[in-house]
């Protein structure tokens, strides 16, 4: 049965340049990652020593649907008048899934905040993982000290745990598998 979410770790690493009403905020900034379909969202702790710059190096776990086709980064600041959000970030899940980096390796992006009239307040710095399932994966330190990613391998599971492996050779312009 094929899952209808992908779960991703979204570390919210920094940001850069923040400003409310033209000027450098002072503290109290969070962010908030949502999906594009607005079912689920996660928030940060506030920073309160950053100022414009601050810093949350904090994990956020998000299962994103298959069909969904990017997350949204909101960083906000508590006001006297309340929570306001004044940068928004829209990331393309095309960032961050396929491409040439495997499945469960970090992605590190750095976007540039909108505020709501559409123009430059700061960036964001984020890490995107998409985490693969259990039985894609097959680490054991008992039998070698090197973690092995592989797909299990049907029948007879003496030879290499029931692991195949694939690795990709490069010779000139030509790629082999063996």
């Amino acid at each position: 049965m094929a899952a209808n979410f992908r779960t991703l770790e979204i570390t919210v690493i920094s940001a850069e340049n923040l400003q409310l009403d033209r000027k450098p905020i002072k503290t109290n900034a969070s962010v908030t990652v949502r999906t594009d379909t607005n079912s689920q969202f996660r928030t940060t702790d506030r920073d309160t020593e950053g100022g414009a710059y601050p810093r949350w190096n904090e994990k956020l776990v998000l299962d994103l649907p298959t069909h969904s086709k990017s997350i949204t980064v909101e960083v906000q600041c508590k006001t006297a008048y309340g929570v306001r959000t004044f940068g928004t970030a829209t990331v393309p899940a095309s960032d961050f899934v396929g491409a040439y980096v495997p499945e469960g390796y970090p992605h590190f992006l750095s976007y540039r905040l909108r505020d709501y009239k559409g123009e430059r307040n700061g960036v964001i710095n984020i890490s995107v993982r998409m985490k693969v399932p259990e039985m894609y994966v097959c680490a054991s330190s008992t039998t070698s000290s090197h973690s092995r990613m592989g797909f299990p391998a049907a029948g007879n599971h003496s030879f290499g745990g029931g692991v195949a492996i694939g690795v990709p050779v490069w010779y000139g312009a030509y790629q082999k598998n063996y």
